[in-house]
């Protein structure tokens, strides 16, 4: 197969999947945050990017929602270049970052209308698509609230409307739950899950949950240092590690791995070298503590 033809072949396949990266990389000056990545997610299915802070995932992320350029590689959303067709790309995603991204200063009906306003939704369609992304994460009673007055996981809620308000067919989340109890994790899932299964939008999320992931993936990518080192479904990857270490001559009685097991197997003896710079703690750390 030439160049030429393999080339063809890879925009095809691409044409097919929700999102695909072919040897995506970017590097901050010397430093390669991305190096190489090989990702293929299918439409429709929930699939988690894991790994540890300084693996990658948010640069990767960065690059699929155009918000970083694609300096070697390639990207496709739905079949759309990012780099070539960008506004087409921005009209497919809905997108969560880490950072918080509501207003303390507006309502969150004025907050979900800004973003109706950004991607561009209709005039005549803009009320009723605010409504019913505020109903689709319960938030209709508190619509008219500052969003000051949230609790964290309202505010998460509120930011996963804001995201829903365009209708995405891709639904990218970076750490959408850090900071929040358990019970409020768990509601802004129910709430991810019900507008998937209403809309069948692709969900691309980033956890270092990992009973999240477990639950709630269709696969998981573990990425480490640039690459994806694992993949599968996690009960797949978890019976993998398993056996290995069966193969490695561990008791038969061990108890069975679990994802954050798989996760330490791939990461953990880079962990040290892999902790994110100054920026990144200090952003995830104020995150966390205006959503807690």
């Amino acid at each position: 197969m030439t160049p030429d033809t393999a080339g063809a072949a890879a925009e095809r396949a691409a044409a097919d999947d929700a999102v695909t990266c072919t040897g995506l990389a970017h590097a901050f000056g010397g430093t390669k945050a991305v190096d190489g990545l090989d990702l293929a997610v299918g439409p429709g299915e929930v699939f988690g990017l894991l790994g540890p802070n300084g693996a990658g995932k948010t640069t990767a992320i960065r690059c699929i929602t155009t918000l970083l350029p694609v300096p070697a590689g390639m990207v496709r959303v739905f079949g759309h270049d990012p780099a070539r067709d960008r506004m087409a790309v921005r009209r497919l995603l809905g997108y969560v970052p880490q950072q918080l991204s509501a207003d303390a200063a507006l309502t969150g009906r004025e907050n979900v209308t800004l973003f109706a306003r950004v991607f561009d939704v209709p005039r005549r369609e803009r009320a009723a698509r605010v409504a019913q992304a505020l109903a689709a994460v319960d938030l209709t009673d508190a619509a008219d609230r500052l969003a000051k007055t949230y609790s964290g996981g309202m505010i998460r809620r509120l930011e996963l409307a804001q995201a829903l308000v365009s209708a995405p067919r891709l639904l990218i989340l970076d750490e959408p739950t850090i900071g929040l109890d358990p019970i409020a994790r768990t509601g802004v899932w129910e709430h991810i899950n019900a507008v998937r299964a209403a809309t069948g939008m692709t969900v691309l999320v980033t956890t270092h949950y990992m009973d999240e992931a477990d639950q709630y993936c269709d696969r998981v990518g573990l990425m480490h240092r640039g690459r994806i080192r694992a993949l599968g479904t996690p009960a797949e990857l978890r019976q993998g590690l398993g056996e290995r270490r069966r193969a490695q001559g561990a008791p038969a009685t061990d108890p069975p791995p679990t994802l954050e097991d798989v996760f330490r197997d791939v990461a953990g003896s880079g962990l040290d070298d892999t902790s994110g710079d100054f920026r990144d703690v200090r952003s995830t750390r104020r995150t966390a503590h205006r959503l807690g």
